[in-house]
């Protein structure tokens, strides 16, 4: 197990490295034009969004639940919990023609002092969708079937979440 992360990349202009996002995380809003598609319709498209920026993470943008199209969200089972964020609960997107994607949303009902802003808003895992876009970009999943962060030509890694990557 890699316990030691590879060296990060240098960003270039115009480019974030994760490894100057902070730990505990920050929050912050963005005006970028975010758009998610799943079963060949668009489930959202807005630019009333936050990013959530953590020390080796890509971004994860959370959105307002009600900018989801009607019926695209349900309650799914489980639950996981952020020693900063607080208990996050689940969600299963519902596309067209029953099209499921148990678990592929989480939200926060009750966020930590701090995350409050995260409150009505859903983030979603790009890997569970059949597209997801920041600006018009196609967004690049982050590895691993937990973090759920947006890949884009903006962010450079090296970026947790790959197989060896949990000591990071």
């Amino acid at each position: 197990m890699n316990r030691q992360p590879l060296a990060p990349i240098t960003p270039q202009p115009g480019q974030e490295s994760v490894w100057d996002y902070p730990r505990p995380p920050r929050v912050e809003a963005t005006r970028d034009r975010i758009v998610i598609e799943f079963g060949g319709v668009v489930l959202l498209d807005t630019t009333d969004a936050v990013r959530v920026l953590e020390t080796s993470h890509p971004p994860v943008y959370y959105v307002p639940i009600d900018a989801v199209e009607g019926g695209a969200l349900e309650p799914a089972r489980g639950q996981s919990f952020c020693e900063f964020k607080g208990m996050a609960g689940y969600l299963t997107v519902v596309g067209p023609k029953g099209l499921r994607a148990e678990g592929a949303a989480w939200y926060y009902s009750n966020p930590n002092e701090g995350y409050e802003v995260l409150k009505d808003r859903v983030a979603i895992y790009p890997s569970a969708m059949d597209r997801c876009t920041v600006n018009g970009e196609v967004v690049q999943a982050q590895e691993g079937d937990f973090y759920g962060g947006w890949i884009t030509s903006k962010v450079v890694g090296p970026f947790k979440g790959a197989p060896g990557t949990l000591g990071w």
